[in-house]
């Protein structure tokens, strides 16, 4: 997108692309030392025995490819797991697992950011795909002087926001699946409390990057607000 070359665009973003850059280093660091701390039953037992004694056995444990690909199904009720989380005995794993099933918890009890999120998804996806095409049009024209461009910009921010929207909605629903995958993991006894504050380390790195990619979005949303405003004032 234009933005990507403005000198204000990139000093508005620098503070957030530092604090995604830290975030994924947490990841992978936070990762890679939970997976050497011994669980006692891997990622998808754990994922099993939770979803077990939530009566929810009609929710498949899956192992899909990929580093960290893990995820959460509500179309097929699947908790999709990847290589290193689903046979892996470790407090990582366990906490990866067990925040995916916090996903399918929440699914079954209606949690209604969830609600709100699948409905958005694909209303983002369209907004998402359609905007940076408007946004950088908009700015094309606007400073080659031609008025269309202000509409044209204004529908780009209008279908942004709606991806901004996903993500302000995503961060509660990424939050409390953490949250009960935590509480879940130390009433059924798979973790102790002694042991939890591993897991949690994980599960607050990830965290991280949700919150990274909101402001991102936030500031970058923001930037073509400027922008229109700019070029508004001008007229």
């Amino acid at each position: 997108m234009y933005g990507m070359f403005d000198p204000l665009y990139l000093i508005m973003l620098a503070p957030v692309l530092l604090l995604a850059f830290f975030a994924q280093y947490l990841v992978k660091s936070r990762f890679e030392w939970a997976s050497k701390i011994a669980a006692r039953m891997s990622g998808a037992q754990a994922a099993r025995r939770i979803l077990d004694a939530n009566g929810l056995q009609n929710v498949q444990v899956e192992s899909v490819p990929g580093q960290l690909s893990d995820h959460y199904d509500p179309r097929t009720k699947t908790v999709r797991l990847s290589s290193g989380v689903y046979g892996a005995n470790s407090m990582a794993a366990v906490g990866i697992a067990a925040h995916e099933v916090g996903h399918a918890l929440q699914d079954a009890k209606n949690y209604a950011p969830l609600v709100v999120r699948n409905m958005a998804v694909p209303v983002a996806s369209f907004g998402g795909n359609l905007s940076s095409i408007f946004l950088m049009i908009g700015m094309v024209l606007l400073i080659s002087g031609l008025g269309v461009g202000k509409l044209a910009l204004i529908v780009g921010i209008v279908l942004f926001g709606f991806t901004v929207a996903f993500q302000l909605v995503n961060l509660p629903v990424e939050f409390n699946a953490s949250s009960r995958a935590k509480t879940e993991l130390v009433q059924l006894g798979i973790v102790s409390g002694m042991e939890l504050p591993a897991v949690s380390k994980v599960l607050n790195a990830a965290a991280l990057t949700y919150v990274a990619g909101t402001l991102q979005a936030v500031i970058t949303l923001l930037y073509y607000v400027i922008q229109l405003s700019r070029y508004s004032s001008r007229d």
